[in-house]
């Protein structure tokens, strides 16, 4: 079984599509989507058109849930806060719904599938390189979670002994009596200082996790943003993956 995991779209039509062509060249039996397929960009309906063709398993991110009034975004920073109430007054009715019956997250064959943390998944936490571990490993039961929300791709391990280490690796080999938390990044707007699009392959069979990178047309994203109203720093970002 492969798997595709997506993660963080952000309404980047222009990089799902770009995306979606390089999966259509590796043979994917399932696509899991782990949360924000809206929110940032300007493309939020098309990009919920495109995930409901493809997706197998999807869970709930915090822009999901805020543009449809799930979650509180009075904690939003002001330009985040400014696209989720754009692209809430974007989305179609039958969009608007579909979001409304997200969930926090899925377990599929030894696998679980949440948008921020497995430790507490409605409160929107982030995971990073320095925090400790412990509490999220023993929040789950399967052998590998995946997780976006950052942006930031990440790989965080369970040794048999207990010993929690991460690293960027961007092929990971399963080790038999090893748990694996792993960040597959952000489709839409990555923040590791790379702009292309990020996502993950997992070859269930063969235990191999692979970071993928592809290039899409930024300029056309960035021209969709500041045509649509929405704050110019989000146009920017996306060319420096920041």
């Amino acid at each position: 079984m492969k798997w595709a995991v997506l993660s963080d779209i952000h309404g980047n039509l222009e990089a799902f599509n770009a995306v979606l062509d390089c999966l259509s060249k590796e043979g994917i039996d399932r696509v899991a989507f782990l949360g924000d397929i809206v929110g940032y960009g300007a493309n939020p309906n098309e990009c919920i058109d495109l995930l409901k063709d493809i997706a197998d398993i999807i869970v709930a991110g915090n822009h999901d849930y805020g543009s449809v009034g799930l979650t509180d975004t009075s904690n939003f920073n002001p330009v985040a806060r400014a696209a989720i109430e754009w692209t809430a007054k974007e989305l179609s009715t039958i969009n608007r719904n579909f979001l409304l019956g997200f969930h926090l997250f899925s377990i599929r064959d030894d696998i679980t599938f949440v948008h921020s943390t497995p430790y507490n998944p409605q409160n929107w936490d982030y995971l990073f390189y320095h925090d400790d571990l412990t509490m999220n490993f023993d929040s789950f039961q399967t052998r590998i979670c995946f997780i976006g929300h950052s942006h930031v791709p990440v790989v965080f391990k369970k040794d048999k002994k207990g010993k929690t280490s991460s690293s960027k690796a961007l092929v990971v080999r399963q080790e038999e009596v090893s748990r694996y938390i792993i960040n597959v990044g952000s489709v839409g707007q990555p923040r590791d200082g790379i702009p292309d699009a990020a996502f993950g392959i997992y070859d269930a069979k063969e235990c191999v996790f692979t970071l993928k990178r592809f290039p899409y047309d930024i300029g056309t994203a960035q021209k969709k943003i500041i045509k649509a109203g929405l704050p110019e720093r989000l146009a920017a970002r996306i060319a420096v993956g920041r």
